[in-house]
């Protein structure tokens, strides 16, 4: 049975394969991301989840015959790529803009076998639609704290919930990985045991 290796330091996404039922070991390495902007959004995360677990790939505490899955989460709304709030009014502008507003959420995932130098990345897409948030309310939410470590200022699975009116796709997703898309290529393509 090949090991499964996270690269990931997102407490999120090591809860999702928790709950999922997957074993995993998480070995986290720096890679320098080199971006081209001519590049779109969806190929923006899956060549940044790619660098990732190419730098997990050639940690030398990395195991020979590992399983090494890696990814990377945008939000994006009016063509804007929201990363993680650099400060409170960071935060709020990033609020008031998904205020009354329809955003994305793309992640870009990236699975090798290491042995056999297989390698399958992809996409996916989740759209949110946020209710009309007051100022207020804003100040309060980030006065929490929730929003400093997340990308677009909020937590779903938080306290961000309240704000969200609407989802159309991998609920997952928005958390920071397409769990059922995953799991599947592990179980079908890379023989990882699931369950």
């Amino acid at each position: 049975m090949k090991k499964l290796i996270l690269g990931s330091q997102s407490p999120r996404r090591r809860e999702l394969l928790e709950n999922a039922g997957i074993e995993f070991d998480v070995i986290t390495s720096d890679s320098d991301e080199v971006i081209d902007e001519e590049m779109d959004f969806a190929d923006t995360v899956k060549e940044v989840a790619k660098q990732k677990n190419a730098a997990v790939c050639r940690d030398e505490k990395c195991p020979k015959d590992a399983v090494v899955l890696t990814a990377d989460t945008m939000v994006v709304c009016d063509n804007k790529i929201m990363g993680k709030p650099k400060d409170e009014e960071n935060a709020f502008e990033m609020l008031r803009l998904l205020s009354g507003n329809t955003h994305y959420v793309l992640t870009g995932y990236c699975i090798t076998d290491k042995e056999k130098g297989e390698t399958v990345s992809g996409t996916q897409k989740t759209e949110v639609k946020f209710r009309e948030l007051e100022n207020e309310e804003i100040r309060r939410y980030i006065a929490t704290g929730e929003p400093f470590d997340k990308a677009g200022a909020y937590g779903i699975q938080l306290r961000g919930s309240m704000f969200v009116e609407s989802v159309a796709g991998d609920y997952f997703n928005i958390v920071g990985l397409p769990v059922c898309k995953v799991c599947k290529l592990l179980k079908e393509d890379f023989g990882i045991r699931i369950l």
